[in-house]
């Protein structure tokens, strides 16, 4: 059997940024702006070294809705990806989705198959690496990434980020609650060694 853990990216894994023209956090849309979250090497190490499948999903419409251009989002994709792999855990994908409902980008501008809270990724992950998605964890800092790994089968963990908390409504209930992807860690690992 093969388990994975699914990781959101902003206010997961690297801090929200400060937009000026709008006033909100939301994703980083320069290099400059990015600050990893304290841990997230060393946390990503103990899943991986527990025998966890990394893999990063996250929506990143900001090109869509011609907020910063793509080099910059895959950018700063790179540079989170090479962090949080800094200790030594292998990150076997990342998905992202550039699409926004919203949107003003064609061909970027309208539904697509893949954004969250739509499951898309995992079950392509689940096809491409053999994974049991039972026996796997979605962690994610909005209810959409709760939702997510529900409708895929996970367990999951909300990550309690104060900037993000207007998009914690509550609607999914998350197997636990956690204040930053350190402590969620542990708690999936000890739920591992507890048998929960």
């Amino acid at each position: 059997m093969k388990r994975a853990v699914f990781l959101d990216r902003d206010g997961v894994l690297n801090e929200l940024a400060l937009n000026p023209k709008n006033g909100e956090y939301e994703s980083p849309h320069e290099l400059a702006s990015v600050v990893m979250m304290p841990g997230v090497a060393e946390a990503a190490k103990k899943l991986y070294d527990a025998g966890y499948a990394l893999f990063i999903v996250s929506n990143q419409p900001s090109f869509a809705k011609g907020k910063t251009t793509l080099e910059n989002i895959q950018a700063i994709s790179r540079f989170v990806e090479t962090n949080v792999s800094a200790a030594g855990a292998l990150i076997s994908r990342a998905y992202y989705c550039y699409h926004h409902p919203d949107g003003t980008v064609p061909p970027y501008a309208g539904a697509c198959r893949c954004r969250k809270p739509k499951p898309q990724f995992l079950f392509d992950a689940r096809d491409e690496f053999g994974l049991e998605l039972e026996a796997s964890w979605m962690i994610g800092d909005q209810d959409s990434d709760v939702e997510c790994g529900r409708r895929a089968g996970c367990r999951t963990v909300a990550v309690s980020n104060p900037l993000s908390a207007h998009r914690r409504p509550g609607k999914d209930v998350p197997t636990f609650v956690a204040r930053d992807v350190v402590e969620a860690v542990d708690k999936i690992l000890a739920s591992q060694e507890s048998g929960v």
